[in-house]
């Protein structure tokens, strides 16, 4: 039965949706309250199409030890980890553009039976949705997980633009959504078919 005729699959769909969109905007709504030593207020017509917009100067905040991990505050104006500044209404078109496709996939290119292809999808839509609010209210996205942020590369090596940070970029949930939900999907999409091992039984029952 496909996805789209399915209560349980639509079920899964909206929750983990829901869940992941909630995890994200609640994230980044205490980052901005409590990393920087008082509250950042963001205001959508200041940021759009500002690229001179600069967050207030904060430390950040050390979380896991040997620098694994800090919270540090950024507004990224461009996709995953800084790809394509300052292009929102690309971006915006391409979320919203993604987002339909992600559910035509999930109601016809998807069995009510594959339900880890539905977390995939929800996760995906997850994280796009988090970031696509972000875009719109404040005209970028909110980013404050920072990786290794005192861990250089070796030998001298440095990214194209000169950064020799080991991991340079700041990301978000939504980020980590997306590329959890995008792994799921590749996963599953090279698994055989649930419904395939599920329907020998009853056929060899049949032919009894």
């Amino acid at each position: 039965m496909p996805a789209w005729r399915s209560p349980r699959a639509w079920a899964t769909l909206l929750l983990v949706t829901i869940v992941g969109v909630g995890c994200d905007l609640l994230t980044k709504s205490w980052a901005f309250e409590r990393v920087a030593s008082e509250p950042v207020e963001l205001h959508h017509e200041e940021i759009a199409g500002n690229p001179g917009y600069r967050l207030p100067w904060h430390e950040g905040i050390r979380v896991l030890p040997a620098d694994l991990l800090d919270f540090r505050l950024v507004l990224n104006h461009g996709a995953v980890f800084g790809i394509g500044q300052h292009r929102r209404a690309v971006f915006v078109v391409f979320t919203v553009i993604a987002i339909v496709v992600a559910v035509s996939v999930f109601g016809w290119w998807t069995t009510d039976r594959a339900r880890w292809a539905h977390i995939g999808i929800g996760l995906v839509l997850a994280g796009g949705l988090g970031n696509l609010y972000d875009r719109l209210a404040f005209g970028a996205v909110r980013d404050f997980l920072h990786m290794t942020p005192r861990c250089h590369l070796p030998w001298g090596l440095h990214w194209p633009g000169g950064n020799a940070e080991l991991f340079p970029w700041v990301f978000n949930v939504a980020d980590v959504l997306l590329l959890a939900g995008m792994a799921t999907l590749l996963f599953t999409a090279n698994r055989p078919e649930a419904s395939c091992s599920e329907s020998q039984p009853s056929a060899a029952a049949e032919n009894r």
